[in-house]
């Protein structure tokens, strides 16, 4: 029985080499754990496969994750609306949250993870839920409305540049270029 390469047709590999920020190694390893969350008759056709979203949600780097089904929802290519993965949907949210990924590749894609309702803009409501996710839902870690307001008015000050009241992308990648943790806190390693 060959390894995870034989499954994958030599040009295929080649060209997730060349659209993707991933290595070989990488690549193959990326398959193999998407296989593992295949039923075993699916395994051998996983190039071609879904996966659920909520067996997408079983790996343990985004089990933990606070934004995980904005994770699911930004990457699948799902035409139903299920947020499923395919195996070239799973590669490029690898490929997002590799430690390669330019800055901008990963603010871009943080921004849509952030923008909860798909505006194009994070408004009040996207910073209030991606507060609540930062925080956690719990009554004891939730904040009071005079808290979570007075938060929100700090994060518009120092990042909504037009002061429109919103963050748009080009105001979110500009803030996330003065913080110099950003991209090698933004990522997953299988």
């Amino acid at each position: 029985m060959g390894g995870s390469a034989s499954l994958i047709p030599r040009d295929l590999l080649s060209e997730y080499q060349e659209l993707t920020f991933l290595s070989k190694q990488e690549i193959l390893l990326a398959y193999k754990r998407f296989s593992e969350l295949l039923p075993k008759e699916e395994r051998e056709n996983a190039c071609s496969a879904r996966v659920s979203k909520s067996q997408i949600l079983t790996l343990p780097e985004l089990r933990a994750n606070p934004f995980q089904h904005q994770i699911c929802h930004v990457f699948s290519t799902s035409e139903s609306g299920d947020d499923s993965m395919s195996f070239e949907d799973f590669l490029d949210m690898l490929s997002v949250f590799s430690d390669s990924a330019t800055s901008d590749i990963k603010s871009h894609y943080a921004f849509r993870i952030f923008d909860f309702d798909n505006d194009g803009i994070l408004d009040r409501k996207d910073l209030e839920q991606l507060v609540n996710c930062l925080t956690g839902q719990g009554e004891e870690s939730q904040l009071s409305s005079a808290e979570m307001e007075q938060l929100i008015q700090n994060i518009l000050e120092e990042s909504d540049i037009d002061k429109d009241g919103t963050i748009n992308l080009s105001e979110f990648q500009h803030v996330v270029s003065r913080s110099p943790d950003f991209a090698s806190s933004f990522k997953i390693v299988l």
